[in-house]
């Protein structure tokens, strides 16, 4: 028993749907695609669990969220596919995949066939007893990553109302789950390891804006220590948790943020890995030629950087399934991912975005008593960071192109005065022309405006040589 395609996308994450959406761009036919996915519904965007999903007042819920809203296209519910053609292969898990032969083999024994496959696989959560700790199976201990994770959490908020929740975890699962639980007013203690939250990103500044909000709100924080055990009752359910300097704090719900882990494990001795993912070329085309991957699980040359890197954000997932796409369907026209690393996030009324990267000496700007605030990274000279809470769309995207310009910085105590400013400037700046003699296809503003006379004397000098030319060939001809 087995089915054929021509193109196979394993997983049906955020990369997912946005490939498809593209794979319908580029005039794929009827019955060629297909997308096996261990969960029971279409892609969907997934940051909509963390936010919109645990909402108190009308949260999300699908079809509102499937892919793909997130960058404000048709919303690929699980009419589109049907409509397109597509085959979803949904609750459905892949056990071995022979690259070589180019076939999957599912967990009920079906083999599927493809001439293309596209890896989407994403990430796991990584669970606490791969730490040491177990627990995990108790009814309200939450984790995050998928809808029935959501739906969990959800159904355990919901029956601790005014109960104490413990997060673990500073980071983005962390910070976004404590927002919507104190939303959903469930007293809130944070715990994790680092000095502050979103260690990987924010610098002590930063984060500790955002700590003194969610103290206002009334989210406690123990750092520098992490979970070691739990107090179960006689029905299993966890009432403490047990932390390594010695303190306990009383728990109706856990809810786990600890990190994730690339799903790598079908690909292990047939495919290069690296920086714990697949590696990839800038087609997303991984060390075998019929094989792409995206997502969380690429790791893929960041031109920006001259570095391979392994981005886990939607941002990334998008945009890195869509060149996927474009590289396979029309090769010819796709040139090397040029991409800038982005990340945001948004919780209580905050909404930040960071670019590029978080590399080198930092400069702060902005009010921190205020709404707006913001940080350079300067490296080598160059800013090769931005980040900025509370901009709007004119002033992101000012911030995104700077970024990417990596202009020369000289005075650090000059752009720490001109903040935000500075990113406007430099974005409405005419680029210098390259020194090559070929700026077609450029995008580039010339800084010396063309003034009537200039196209005058063109017109006069243009008509000059062709005289000469028609005198010369008449010349020529009496020879």
């Amino acid at each position: 028993m087995g089915r054929a395609f021509v193109y196979v996308i394993l997983g049906g994450g955020v990369a997912a749907g946005y490939a498809a959406l593209e794979f319908t761009k580029k005039g794929v036919s009827p019955g060629e695609l297909c997308i096996i996915s261990e969960e029971t519904v279409p892609p969907y965007e997934r940051p909509a669990l963390s936010k919109g999903y645990l909402l108190p007042e009308a949260p999300a819920r699908l079809p509102s969220f499937h892919t793909c809203v997130g960058a404000n296209e048709e919303r690929l519910a699980p009419k589109w596919y049907k409509e397109h053609g597509i085959e979803l292969i949904l609750g459905t898990r892949v056990k071995s995949v022979d690259v070589r032969r180019k076939t999957l083999l599912t967990a009920v024994g079906e083999t599927i066939s493809y001439k293309i496959l596209i890896i989407a696989t994403g990430a796991r959560a990584l669970k606490l007893e791969e730490f040491g700790v177990s627990g995990s199976d108790a009814e309200n201990v939450c984790y995050l990553r998928d809808l029935a994770d959501a739906n969990r959490v959800v159904d355990v908020m919901q029956s601790c109302a005014s109960g104490n929740a413990v997060v673990i975890g500073g980071g983005y699962i962390g910070m976004e789950c404590a927002a919507s639980l104190v939303t959903n007013r469930i007293n809130v203690t944070m715990v994790f390891p680092e000095v502050h939250c979103m260690a990987r990103l924010f610098t002590p500044k930063i984060a500790s804006y955002y700590e003194g909000h969610y103290s206002s709100k009334g989210v406690q924080f123990v750092k520098g220590t992490v979970l070691l055990s739990f107090e179960i009752d006689p029905i299993g359910k966890i009432t403490a948790v047990n932390l390594r300097d010695g303190s306990q704090l009383p728990a109706d719900m856990v809810v786990v943020g600890i990190g994730i882990r690339p799903n790598t494990s079908l690909f292990e001795g047939q495919l290069t890995l690296e920086k714990g993912g697949i590696k990839v070329n800038g087609q997303m085309q991984t060390s075998n030629t019929s094989v792409y991957a995206v997502g969380d699980v690429a790791a893929f040359p960041v031109k920006l950087f001259g570095e391979t890197r392994r981005l886990e954000h939607v941002d990334s997932a998008r945009k890195t399934a869509k060149h996927a796409v474009s590289a396979i369907m029309e090769p010819e026209k796709t040139d090397e991912f040029d991409y800038l690393p982005f990340f945001y996030s948004r919780f209580f009324t905050f909404s930040w975005q960071f670019y590029g990267d978080n590399a080198g000496e930092v400069v702060h700007f902005g009010d921190y008593s205020g709404n707006t605030i913001g940080a350079y990274w300067i490296s080598k000279g160059h800013l090769v960071g931005s980040f900025l809470e509370g901009g709007t769309k004119e002033e992101y995207e000012a911030l995104a192109k700077t970024t990417r310009l990596k202009p020369a910085i000289d005075d650090i105590t000059e752009l720490e005065r001109q903040g935000l400013g500075f990113a406007v400037t430099v974005s409405k700046k005419p680029l210098t022309p390259p020194p090559s003699d070929d700026v077609s296809g450029s995008t580039l503003v010339l800084e010396r405006p063309l003034f009537a006379w200039h196209a005058t004397a063109g017109v006069i000098v243009a008509a000059s040589i062709a005289s000469f030319a028609y005198w010369y060939g008449r010349r020529r001809r009496r020879w």
